[in-house]
């Protein structure tokens, strides 16, 4: 393994496609090839932000106005920057996030409609110059995704939306992810063994 520097990788997709399993199974594999991990997600993340993230998931939230929820989310989201991404940055670790700004533009600005000038604005004075340096979108089919939300103990507002909004949502992480640089989309309809080698196999190339 190279000389230790930040790396910063997101996990990106809709309900359901096994992101904190594949996530999980990542985390545990890089700490056994002695590499320094940070686990996170957004919303939340970091002391403060869960605070804001309990606000969002709140019964009563269902009845906030989608730029309140949206207003949220991007406060949650600098706090975790602030608090937690950052601070692995000083610290040269790998940290890998359960969302981050694609899931603002596949729920907020295609799913509910903010206008994606809004978003953009406030994106960049919270970001900074930040990017993450990978990011994995995972996509799956409806009847695997809505099996596995079923299974859930504790369900959010997220896991009750149409499959309508699912759709269009998956459909704007793929296309985002698409011939660009550093996305990477792969199919977990299946979480199966071969894929986190295949995702082990990958992150590990891109930390040499």
């Amino acid at each position: 393994m190279s000389k230790r520097r930040f790396f910063f990788l997101v996990f990106e997709g809709i309900e359901g496609t096994g992101k904190s399993y594949q996530i999980n199974k990542l985390t545990q594999s890089l700490k056994k090839n002695k590499i320094s991990v940070v686990k996170t997600r957004e919303p939340g993340g970091s002391v403060s932000a869960e605070k804001i993230r309990k606000l969002i998931f709140d019964k009563q939230s269902n009845k906030f106005h989608k730029l309140t929820d949206f207003y949220l989310m991007l406060a949650s989201r600098n706090e975790h920057i602030q608090n937690t991404i950052l601070k692995a940055k000083e610290k040269k670790q790998v940290i890998i996030s359960d969302r981050f700004i694609d899931s603002t533009f596949a729920y907020q600005v295609i799913g509910n409609k903010i206008d994606k000038n809004i978003n953009y604005l406030n994106q960049k004075y919270i970001l900074n110059g930040l990017k993450p340096n990978m990011t994995i979108v995972l996509k799956s089919n409806l009847r695997n995704i809505y099996l596995r939300i079923k299974k859930r103990k504790q369900k959010n507002k997220f896991d009750k939306l149409k499959s309508t909004f699912y759709r269009k949502a998956q459909n704007a992480f793929i296309k985002l992810a698409k011939n660009k640089k550093n996305y990477y989309i792969f199919d977990s309809s299946q979480n199966t063994p071969d894929l986190e080698k295949k995702l082990l196999k990958l992150v590990l190339s891109k930390l040499k």
